[in-house]
């Protein structure tokens, strides 16, 4: 937990939280407009803090702008998921196009439901494995590129993937065997409670991604390993990593070299991101791939 006089000294606290239990949700809007990596990281860390009040609100505000953000990505052409149009029965955000002409149609009466649409993403036909590196101190910057990552990951594939945490052992956060839908919302809950501690052991989160695509039939098997890969025991991973169908690794552009040196040992693919917002962008980028 952190204390409000710990967080005092980070830049642009006091104005988003001049009193005790207060969160300025229009100071918030104005820093995410400004740089929304610093603000991202900011807020998330405010979910650590030990004012209760506030951090129950940080963490409120955080899921909703983390999901907000990473629905903006574009649909992936039929490769893993595209968004369409549904009836209102199913699970999605309304269509609002759709509900607007209907309520004009109607000439201001009620209007029937069965009119009404929302937009979700279709099944995939990919399975995706995210492989969290929670190694050290995973907070602010970290782990709003975590939950981005992961709510990217649930919206484009959100009955064909997994979510593992690894630092010197393997979570499984979400598994693909998972029968029940997950709501976005608890994915990125789950991601936000998580807390850094560790060595860094990459084989373990790859052994565990082989495990989870064993739970799958999709055509394409995709594992993303969100990590720097600065693991004094990388040359363990190399095997695993050569066995997995297709491997992308997402790692920071400050810092890339052990990740670029492992993604060469093992055939696989390198996405660098410049911070938390652009990670979203890099899922579209790799999961637009064949």
């Amino acid at each position: 937990m952190v204390s409000r006089q710990q967080l005092a000294a980070i830049e642009h606290f006091n104005e988003l939280s001049p009193e005790i239990g207060e969160l300025d949700e229009q100071a918030m809007d104005r820093l995410l407009a400004d740089n929304p990596d610093d603000a991202m990281s900011l807020l998330i860390t405010l979910g650590d803090a030990v004012d209760a009040e506030l951090r129950a609100k940080a963490r409120r505000l955080a899921e909703r702008i983390v999901i907000d953000i990473a629905r903006r990505g574009r649909a992936v052409r039929g490769k893993v998921g595209r968004l369409r149009s549904l009836p209102l029965r199913d699970t999605g955000d309304l269509d609002i196009d759709v509900a607007v002409e209907s309520i004009a149609e109607s000439g201001g009466s009620l209007v029937d439901a069965d009119q009404l649409r929302v937009i979700d993403w279709e099944r995939p036909d990919t399975a995706v494995c995210l492989v969290i590196d929670r190694s050290g101190s995973m907070k602010g910057e970290a782990l709003a590129s975590a939950s981005l990552a992961s709510a990217a990951v649930a919206l484009r594939a959100p009955s064909s993937h997994a979510i593992v945490a690894f630092a010197g052992d393997a979570e499984v956060v979400r598994s693909m065997s998972t029968s029940a839908h997950q709501s976005v919302d608890g994915v990125v809950d789950a991601i936000l409670s998580l807390k850094g501690h560790g060595t860094t052991c990459v084989a373990k989160g790859l052994s565990a991604a082989i495990t989870e695509h064993g739970h799958s039939r999709c055509g394409r098997q995709l594992t993303v390993l969100l990590s720097d890969c600065r693991d004094r025991s990388i040359d363990d991973a190399t095997a695993l990593a050569s066995s997995l169908e297709e491997l992308v690794i997402v790692a920071p552009t400050v810092g890339a070299d052990d990740a670029r040196a492992f993604a060469n040992s093992a055939g696989a693919a390198l996405v660098t991101v410049d911070g938390p917002r652009d990670v979203a962008r890099a899922l579209d980028e790799v999961l637009s791939r064949r």
